[in-house]
């Protein structure tokens, strides 16, 4: 039987529409922002007894999203589950945030980097989708991620591994590929990308994206691909550098223009720098 256009599009709307929107999923998500930070709220509470009906709501609404994905978990067990996690997720952030503030000169205070910072509204993101992620949700944590993304040029998945104390300054055109782990107390800044040496979907299973150890910082516009790259603990890595392979810990890795030579770029027997 054959349908017409409109009656095929009715039913793919009556098979999706119980599915949570966009919309509805990054709303959401603002309003559990500013129940956790008060810099990001407009809300005036006059008792607990309002900021706990308040968070209650904001339960139920958990609750109602999940019940949209009809999932073997029940939605009451999931929301749950996100809640517990809620004092965690606010210590972590607020790591970040310190994080951030000491890293950039310009910072005033965790105040001003919670409100106006979009490197912490992208971790922020991140780390809410990642929880997500962990309890097997679909969908939901790359709608998140994805959002955060059009909002700051930020892109993470939501499956990286990212440790406390993370730093992202300035941020534009990061990219933060979906197997990458990254340490506690790394710092990385603009156009920066970690990401896979191939794209090839059949590589979709294994670790593909590197692994950036403690204490680690990553200038503006490297690139560092591959799963089994590792850069090691307390090492720095210069502006335009591209790494394939792994470096030593407290590696400083940089370019040293060599006039002289027009040859392509070339780590030099130092191991530590790059020369043109």
């Amino acid at each position: 039987m054959k349908y017409t256009f409109l009656e095929t599009l009715f039913k793919e709307h009556q098979r999706l529409r119980k599915m949570p929107s966009p919309d509805v999923v990054c709303k959401l998500m603002n309003m559990s922002l500013e129940m956790l930070f008060p810099e990001l709220s407009n809300q005036e509470y006059k008792s607990l007894e309002e900021f706990k009906g308040q968070m209650d709501e904001l339960h139920q609404d958990y609750i109602s999203m999940f019940q949209s994905l009809h999932l073997d978990t029940s939605p009451e067990e999931l929301a749950q589950k996100v809640f517990d996690q809620i004092p965690v997720l606010k210590a972590k952030l607020e790591m970040d945030a310190e994080a951030i503030c000491k890293g950039d000169p310009a910072a005033t205070d965790t105040k001003e980097v919670k409100r106006s910072y979009p490197g912490f509204y992208a971790i922020a993101v991140y780390r809410f989708a990642h929880l997500l992620h962990s309890l097997k949700l679909p969908y939901i944590p790359r709608i998140l991620t994805e959002y955060a993304h059009s909002k700051t040029g930020i892109d993470i998945h939501p499956n990286a591994v990212i440790g406390d104390s993370f730093c992202i300054d300035h941020g534009s055109g990061v990219v933060i590929g979906e197997t990458v782990v990254i340490g506690n107390h790394v710092k990385i800044y603009q156009n920066v990308t970690l990401g896979a040496l191939s794209v090839d979907k059949t590589y979709a299973s294994i670790k593909r994206h590197p692994t950036i150890e403690d204490h680690v910082i990553i200038y503006s516009g490297a690139t560092i691909l591959g799963g089994e790259t590792i850069i090691g603990e307390h090492s720095i890595i210069g502006g335009n550098v591209w790494l394939t392979k792994s470096v030593p810990s407290h590696s400083k890795i940089y370019y040293q223009p060599n006039l002289k030579n027009n040859s392509k770029h070339s780590i030099s027997n130092s191991s530590n720098i790059l020369s043109d």
